[in-house]
């Protein structure tokens, strides 16, 4: 997993300076609008899933009165309503793909995800084809410069609350916990005083396949066409993430 964590924090430094910014704060609105009509209201003291929904759009920059005003909205009579649907399918070269959205006209969304996967080689299957292919696990990205008390020290604190294993990346502590833990850890964290940069339960493959670098850029160029469509909140992959593709990659974003 070392590959998609460096290459999923190489996107999250970049993506707050660049054309994806508006579709973060897009996804980062639906995310609170979900967790106040789904999860308990708008208080986020009484509501843990508005609480993760605040620190993930407080991650992407989003501005404290532009995520109050979400709030507000969400919790009015015109607040819209999204509901949320999964896609399962392939890419070319066998890649596993599961596509995860949120969207209010399922029949739109539907149709833009068959399109996508059609258009460039994949194909839709049927949900419940790839679940096996995948492991439900709470990911959380801390910035060390926040960790004031020693790394193992905190470490060991996290183990306590739950926390399975940890990937260190540049500035970055990537922390992975079951499922069933993730509330766990992110009491673990409140009580440590750390606000992570994002936290949110993520499909973790549990195999990788690795490709030529030629065909892993065309599968990374079809999860960003699945990324770039407003109704997709996130999107999984058992494309394995290698140094050398990293660098590809980097060279065509630079």
């Amino acid at each position: 997993m070392a590959g998609h964590s460096k290459w999923a924090n190489i996107k999250h430094r970049k993506g707050a300076q660049d054309k994806k910014r508006a579709k973060q704060f897009t996804r980062a609105i639906k995310e609170i609008t979900v967790a106040v009509k789904e999860g308990g209201g708008p208080d986020p003291e009484a509501n843990p899933g508005l609480r993760n929904a605040i620190q993930n759009a407080k991650g992407v920059n989003m501005p404290k009165d532009t995520i109050e005003r979400a709030i507000k909205k969400a919790s009015g009579a015109d607040a819209d309503n999204y509901e949320t649907v999964t896609f399962e399918g392939y890419g070319p070269n066998g890649i596993a793909i599961f596509v995860e959205c949120t969207t209010d006209n399922t029949n739109r969304t539907v149709a833009s995800v068959r399109s996508i996967f059609s258009k460039n080689g994949g194909s839709l299957g049927t949900n419940g084809s790839l679940e096996f292919l995948f492991d439900k696990k709470g990911v959380f990205v801390i910035e060390k410069e926040k960790i004031e008390m020693d790394l193992e020290e905190f470490e060991l604190e996290l183990i306590e609350g739950g926390a399975s294993k940890f990937e260190k990346e540049d500035d970055y502590l990537t922390v992975y916990t079951d499922f069933t833990d993730f509330g766990s850890i992110s009491s673990k964290l409140e009580e440590l005083n750390i606000e992570p940069k994002n936290s949110e339960v993520q499909r973790i493959p549990l195999n990788t396949l690795e490709l030529p670098v030629d065909d892993a850029i065309k599968i990374l160029n079809l999860v960003e066409k699945f990324e770039d469509d407003d109704d997709v909140q996130n999107v999984y992959h058992n494309l394995e993430i290698t140094d050398e593709l990293i660098e590809e990659m980097e060279k065509e974003q630079a």
